[in-house]
């Protein structure tokens, strides 16, 4: 068991078990974030999430030691959308945690229609499950003050509750929820009726908030048995039910994932679990927990987990100041950012893109990206750096009729089996062992040798090593596209 962590509650106990919602679409902390890699899969925080990406950080916090669950912990189910799954796993492979079950959108939905299927899955492997229902990408900094706050509403949710976690305020937020707290319940102590949910309110009713004492964040966490939550959803949700239990029932196998169908997922009603039930039962109760949690929702929180200078800067990378003031800034290439005479900008530097607005007002990025997709721009969706389950490519340069390549292929990983009907390609090793495969025939590749694969050759890239493999591929041909790829055979199930 990790250091200051109890066991949640006594052995003879139901488990409970981890639901994380892993959903977004990448535009608040553009370009940082991208459609095809939302901020839960990135290392935003540094040291205050170990190093991790913001998924496998929030996979650890219930979690004990070396990953080995948390004593009365169940190993996590996940819910992501379908392009995101190798990402998943990726994360929790880092995290060394083996999930329960990895459960796959077709479509993306809101929070109701996921946490529905979390449930059901849970509720076939436990008929007295609790489920915890979590969010990717928020960032806890007191892990074990909201453990504590679990084995708190854990007697809150054993009494028919659906327990919500209130995150004790330190300012008059206007960009969360507030939650007010009523009576406490009966045999749960530190457990209370929650009286009323609020919107994001007006800076003046958000001091008002404050001042009550009794009023605190919404965090969007929740802890309920899986039967009590169905059975709510299916009193005054039942249409999005029945859709979800088809969903669960008609999913199909696919690896290590469980691919919910798509044509019942997308008929389930399109609604946060707070306005399909939260807002509306008659048993929602609340912890108040002061855990130093964020959600990470823009720049201006990540200007927050920063260590300013003694100018307010926070500066992430290769970056000099002069004479400037409360600014952000981020290199993530490694390319010279340098401010001079500025003050409260926020400056974000990716190898593709450089976004620069003023600080404080975050919630512009959105436009931005909005305005992106209107143009089509790719760089709304994906990044230079494009992630595979065996690894990544970055493209270097483009021009006509060639590219070239950066390739990482992880130890033990291979490409598929495949041809391309319009380029040839050659490769050079950088470092590590290449093992490839050109019409049948294999080879061995070391540090600085090099192969040429031919148009329509039937081929395929391995690392039998130990360490990654770095290439560098050049393309040559009249369409370049990643769509001019015809699989034979693949680990991952792409064919």
């Amino acid at each position: 068991m990790a250091d200051g962590q109890d066991s949640i509650a006594g052995t003879d106990a139901a488990p409970i078990i981890p639901v994380v919602i892993s959903g977004g679409a990448g535009s608040r902390l553009w370009p940082l974030s991208r459609g095809a890699r939302p901020k839960q899969f990135l290392d935003l925080a540094g040291a205050a999430s170990g190093g991790l990406s913001l998924l496998a950080a929030t996979l650890l916090r219930t979690a004990g030691t070396a990953g080995r669950p948390h004593p009365d912990m169940s190993a996590p189910i996940i819910v992501a959308n379908a392009d995101h799954r190798f990402l998943v796993a990726e994360a929790c492979r880092a995290a060394e945690i083996e999930p329960m079950a990895i459960l796959l959108e077709p479509v993306g939905r809101n929070t109701a229609p996921a946490i529905a299927a979390a449930a059901l899955v849970a509720l076939d492997r436990a008929p007295d499950a609790l489920i915890l229902v979590q969010s990717s990408d928020h960032l806890i900094r007191k892990p074990d003050a909201y453990l504590a706050a679990v084995r708190a509403a854990r007697a809150g949710a054993e009494a028919g509750y659906l327990m919500t976690f209130g995150v004790t305020p330190d300012r008059p937020e206007t960009g969360y929820g507030w939650i007010e707290s009523g009576t406490g319940i009966d045999g749960a102590p530190g457990c209370h009726r929650v009286a009323r949910f609020h919107e994001k309110p007006d800076l003046a009713t958000a001091e008002r908030f404050l001042a009550t004492g009794t009023h605190a964040w919404n965090a969007g966490i929740f802890l309920m048995r899986a039967r009590d939550l169905l059975a709510e959803l299916d009193r005054l949700e039942p249409s999005l039910m029945a859709s979800v239990r088809a969903a669960v029932s008609g999913g199909v196998t696919d690896i290590d994932f469980l691919r919910l169908a798509e044509d019942s997922f997308a008929g389930a009603t399109d609604i946060s679990i707070d306005n399909a039930v939260m807002e509306r039962s008659d048993h929602v109760g609340v912890v108040p927990v002061d855990m130093d949690w964020t959600d990470v929702g823009g720049f201006d929180a990540l200007y927050g987990l920063g260590d300013p200078d003694a100018h307010g800067n926070v500066a992430l990378g290769n970056v000099v100041t002069v004479d400037s003031k409360g600014c952000h800034i981020r290199s993530e290439s490694g390319r010279l950012i340098a401010l001079v005479d500025v003050a409260d900008l926020t400056v974000i530097e990716t190898d593709d893109a450089v976004m620069i607005a003023p600080r404080g007002k975050g919630e512009g990025v959105k436009r931005l990206v909005a305005a992106l997709k209107r143009d089509n721009r790719p760089e709304v969706s994906q990044a230079s750096r494009v992630h595979r389950p065996w690894g990544w490519y970055q493209t270097v340069d483009l021009g006509a009729r060639f590219q070239v390549k950066r390739i990482r292929v992880e130890p033990g990983a291979s490409l598929s089996l495949q041809m391309h009907h319009h380029r040839a390609e050659h490769w050079v090793v950088v470092s590590g062992t290449a093992k490839v495969t050109v019409d049948g025939t294999e080879m061995l590749l070391g540090e600085n040798e090099s192969t040429y694969i031919p148009l329509g050759a039937t081929h395929r890239l391995e690392n039998p090593g130990r360490v990654p493999l770095e290439m560098i591929e050049v393309q040559s041909g009249a369409y370049l596209g990643e769509d001019d790829i015809v699989r034979f055979s693949d680990a991952y199930g792409r064919e």
